[in-house]
């Protein structure tokens, strides 16, 4: 390229930093995604269970006409009584069964047997049956259609989060929405991993780093903005149950042990919770149109 002088210059491509570059976006997302896994994967005390969430499904079972979850009621203004909506990672139905209830159809994906139970369960209890139970991973091998995919707390540990939003985006036909907290949900056990661990947790990327990979991809989202509150559980058990799970320790062993030790300096409420978190964690409900 020839300056106006005549002479000979080198263009240079500089990353604008209000402009994030999709492949780094892409490349620091999965990076984080496998030093978190990785990590999990070098203490975890017992092989990993063919469904993770097995010994902690039947906590998600909720009411779908609850009145009391300002997340729920941000998702719903987003519903067409004719849409049909796809819930990627549906789980036990926490969302699933509410937008059945003001849709045409749900579909409602997932590949937990446990989770799926849960979601049956939910259907029958509260005769919700415009909820198609779809067995499978994401993307899945037969193609699924709707008008609106939903994304709930999924993502933060997908390592190939590009193909993942490029499969959801094209199985939408009017919007892709995503609900994602500040901190994942994991991360309420981060305070723990010192005391049972020796060393910090590698952290998951989040709703803002979502963000951020999405401005990078060429999306311009709607963000509406909750909160979740203050995670606590009703007894130590509960607790115990939860975190187990998330740092990869075993009834019985020696990081339960440390565990326990460290649990006794827990806050308790005015009922004897364990308020195992301070604050509510901000929440956003992202939508943008698909493609």
């Amino acid at each position: 390229m020839l300056r106006p002088d005549g002479a000979r210059s080198t263009l240079r491509f500089v990353t604008d930093p209000l402009r994030p570059d999709k492949a780094a976006a892409l490349a620091e997302w999965a990076r984080r995604v496998r030093a978190n896994r990785d990590q999990a994967e070098r203490v975890r005390e017992a092989p990993e269970r063919p469904d993770f969430y097995a010994p902690v499904a039947s906590s998600f079972k909720v009411d779908p006409r609850r009145t009391d979850e300002p997340a729920l009621d941000l998702l719903l203004s987003l519903a067409l009584p004719g849409d049909t909506w796809l819930d990627i990672g549906a789980g036990g139905g926490r969302y699933a069964l509410p937008i059945a209830l003001h849709t045409r159809e749900v579909i409602a994906l997932d590949p937990s047997d446990a989770m799926l139970q849960v979601l049956r369960e939910g259907m029958a209890e509260f005769e919700v049956p415009n909820i198609r139970v779809v067995q499978s991973r994401w993307p899945p091998e037969a193609k699924l259609q709707a008008d609106v995919c939903l994304i709930s707390h999924i993502g933060y540990d997908i390592e190939e989060i590009g193909p993942f939003l490029d499969a959801m985006e094209a199985a939408a036909g009017r919007l892709c929405v995503a609900v994602l907290l500040a901190r994942a949900p994991a991360a309420v056990a981060e305070p723990f991993w010192p005391p049972v661990h020796g060393e910090p947790r590698e952290p998951l990327p989040a709703l803002p780093e979502f963000l951020a990979l999405q401005l990078a991809r060429g999306r311009l989202c709607e963000v509406r903005l909750s909160e979740r509150a203050g995670g606590s559980y009703p007894s130590e058990e509960a607790a115990l149950r939860f975190l187990r799970q998330q740092l990869f320790i075993e009834p019985g062993g020696e990081g339960e042990s440390r565990l326990i030790k460290a649990l006794a300096a827990v806050p308790r409420g005015p009922d004897g919770e364990l308020q195992v978190s301070a604050g509510p964690t901000p929440l956003g409900v992202v939508s943008w149109s698909p493609g």
